[in-house]
C-alpha cells in the first residue's frame, strides 16, 4: 500500500470489523505545527463504529486503536482525532 490512509484503513478493518469506518487527512490544517511533515499524512481524523467497543470506556476505545496504529505512529503519523463508538 502507498499512503497511510490505505494502511490505516487495513489495519482498523483487520482488528475492529467497523461497521462505518471514516478517514480524513487533515494534515494540511496542520501544516507548521508540532508534528507536521512536509509530505503530509500525519494528522488524522477518525471516525469509527464496531461491535468491538461495546462495553469499552472511551479510554479504552482510543488505547486500543493507538495499539493497532503503533507501526504508524512509528513511521511519522503523529496525531488522531478519534470518534469511537459501539455498534448495535
Amino acid at each position: 500500500m502507498e499512503n497511510r490512509i490505505d494502511r490505516l484503513r487495513a489495519a482498523l478493518t483487520a482488528a475492529f470489523a467497523p461497521t462505518l469506518l471514516e478517514i480524513v487527512d487533515d494534515s494540511g490544517r496542520h501544516a507548521g505545527h508540532a508534528g507536521a511533515a512536509a509530505g503530509g499524512q500525519t494528522h488524522y481524523t477518525i471516525r469509527m463504529h464496531a461491535a468491538a467497543f461495546t462495553g469499552q470506556s472511551r479510554v479504552a476505545r482510543s488505547r486500543a486503536v493507538h495499539d493497532v496504529l503503533a507501526p504508524e505512529f512509528a513511521t511519522g503519523l503523529h496525531a488522531l482525532s478519534l470518534s469511537l463508538e459501539a455498534s448495535s
